[in-house]
């Protein structure tokens, strides 16, 4: 029996985009072990995983911080007795997993992140517009790469589908940068909107810190219910399992949405689908995005648009978003 370290340590839509990899070289080599290394606050993402797939929490704010802390999770991860290493991530703590193991003659196969062909997309001028590798792809090359079939058999995290009278769509409408989000005054036309349609329950998904931002939109509305502070992680993934369809900006909803088989309209602003962060099997058709010379502009939308205007997102009309949810509802 191998065991095979994997590493991916954040974020939530990275770490979510490991699972139909891990679960499906897991089931295909029951008589190997495998341990995912990752943040402590990700591991009730693993939901009905294979046997054989251990989760492995990372504290690198409490007994794994700093050199010590180092020290004291390679002595951790020795004991595993480790045959290969898989670096999904490749950032500064994952090369020094990868160099001590690599030391002690075990194989390391590390991800090709596409730097280059990110660069060239989202440069200024002479953009090289092309469809990257996804990451669930990449990920797939670095098993590929350590002797493992790595085809994918993963549809959902459950079996079974929850069905309802109403129509339900969840709603996350926030995400870390601003080049990611849909402004809030056409959000709050987008819902209005489908609050006018018969039999529609909508939910807003969301962290704490925009509790307040999602009670704005739900304000004076019977058909919205917040699940903010009101549901586990794992209730929420439940009931994303009971949704006929989600809205969601390029964000880590999108990505828990599909790891539940529940299609996904997706919004994109500074971002786009190019880069390889789309949903798991998700439809390309299910994109809302305009078609400028300027996008993208960024792989992760963390840099401010350098006319300030955000215009990605304000050709994207609320009607446009409405009917692509009636059309995948339909």
């Amino acid at each position: 029996m191998a065991c095979t370290l994997i590493i991916r340590l954040s974020a939530m839509g990275d770490v979510a985009m490991t699972v139909p990899v891990l679960y499906s070289v897991a089931d295909r080599y029951p008589d190997d072990k495998f341990v995912l290394l990752t943040k402590s606050n990700f591991q009730s993402l693993f939901i009905n995983k294979p046997p054989n797939l251990e989760i492995y929490a990372v504290h690198t704010k409490g007994r794994h911080k700093g050199i010590k802390g180092m020290w004291k999770l390679l002595h951790e991860l020795n004991e595993k007795k480790i045959d290969r290493v898989a670096d999904l991530h490749q950032v500064l703590r994952s090369v020094e997993i990868d160099c001590y193991f690599g030391l002690k003659g075990k194989k390391i196969a590390v991800i090709d992140k596409g730097r280059a062909d990110k660069k060239a997309l989202t440069r200024k001028n002479n953009k090289k517009y092309s469809q990257l590798k996804s990451s669930v792809e990449r990920y797939r090359n670095v098993f590929e790469k350590l002797g493992y079939d790595a085809s994918l058999n993963f549809s959902s995290l459950f079996e079974d589908k929850q069905k309802h009278d109403e129509i339900r769509i969840g709603i996350a409408p926030l995400a870390k940068h601003a080049g990611k989000i849909y402004p809030a005054a056409k959000m709050n036309e987008v819902i209005r909107l489908l609050c006018e349609k018969p039999a529609i329950k909508i939910f807003l998904f969301g962290g704490a810190d925009e509790r307040k931002h999602l009670e704005n939109l739900a304000e004076n509305r019977k058909c919205v219910e917040l699940t903010t502070g009101q549901l586990s992680f794992h209730e929420e993934l439940l009931l994303m399992n009971s949704l006929d369809v989600m809205l969601s900006m390029d964000s880590a909803n999108m990505h828990l949405a599909s790891l539940v088989n529940i299609p996904v309209i997706s919004i994109w602003g500074a971002t786009h689908p190019y880069a390889g962060f789309y949903g798991y099997r998700q439809n390309p058709d299910n994109a809302v995005q305009a078609d400028m010379p300027c996008r993208p502009c960024s792989v992760f939308g963390n840099k401010p648009c350098r006319y300030g205007t955000y215009a990605c997102f304000s050709q994207i009309k609320p009607e446009m978003i409405v009917e692509k949810i009636m059309n995948v509802i339909n």
